[in-house]
């Protein structure tokens, strides 16, 4: 698994690469929540164009970086998922509170 990060205009994207489950999950959300504190964006992007494969552990990792950006009322975007990255995030709901962007 691999994590990325972009900063253009003060909005962070922050790309996954690979397989996000429980082996990586807390290695990847350290890396984030450094990024997050390091660059303090106004608005946040998780491409997932590059993952492959992501299961409820991924999901409870995303909705754990969107309460923590909640409470500094700052926006996050899911962009870019493939079909079966798609299909995961349709079932878990967490389509109702973050939205899809491109």
């Amino acid at each position: 698994m691999r994590v990325c990060t972009k900063l253009s205009r003060n909005q962070l994207r922050i790309y996954l690469e690979g397989e996000l489950d429980q082996s990586v999950a807390e290695e990847v959300k350290s890396k984030i929540d450094k990024e997050l504190e390091k660059l303090s964006p106004e608005c946040v992007v998780f491409d997932m164009s590059q993952l492959n494969f992501m299961d409820s552990t991924g999901i409870g990792l995303i909705l754990g970086r969107y309460k923590k950006l909640k409470n500094k009322n700052i926006p996050l975007y899911i962009g870019s998922p493939n079909n079966q990255i798609d299909k995961v995030i349709k079932l878990s709901g967490l389509y109702t509170i973050i939205p899809l962007t491109r």
